[in-house]
């Protein structure tokens, strides 16, 4: 089963698009959209704000039972660790 998730995002020009992120067999495919009637394109690499809302949205669903904690891990398990991330700061910096 596919769980999808999206939300709004603004570029550095300050324009608009879509983000969705699809959770499907232990992968996350990352895309987005800018327009009504323009096609999704490839996404990424996700910052470490969009792994946060996706995870916040994820979390959100957990109490509503539409998604289940054991999914929930599964989707936190997928972040890349920290020192692998673009917004990672050494401690002492």
């Amino acid at each position: 089963m596919t769980l999808e998730f999206g939300w709004w995002a603004r570029d550095a020009g300050g324009r608009r698009y879509q983000v969705r992120a699809q959770v499907f067999g232990g992968a996350i495919t990352w895309s987005r959209k800018q327009g009504h009637h323009q096609p999704w394109e490839a996404y990424g690499p996700p910052t470490g704000e969009d792994w946060d809302l996706l995870l916040d949205q994820a979390g959100k669903r957990v109490p509503r039972r539409l998604l289940s904690p054991q999914q929930f891990a599964a989707i936190k398990r997928l972040r890349p660790p920290a020192r692998n991330r673009s917004d990672f700061v050494p401690p002492g910096s």
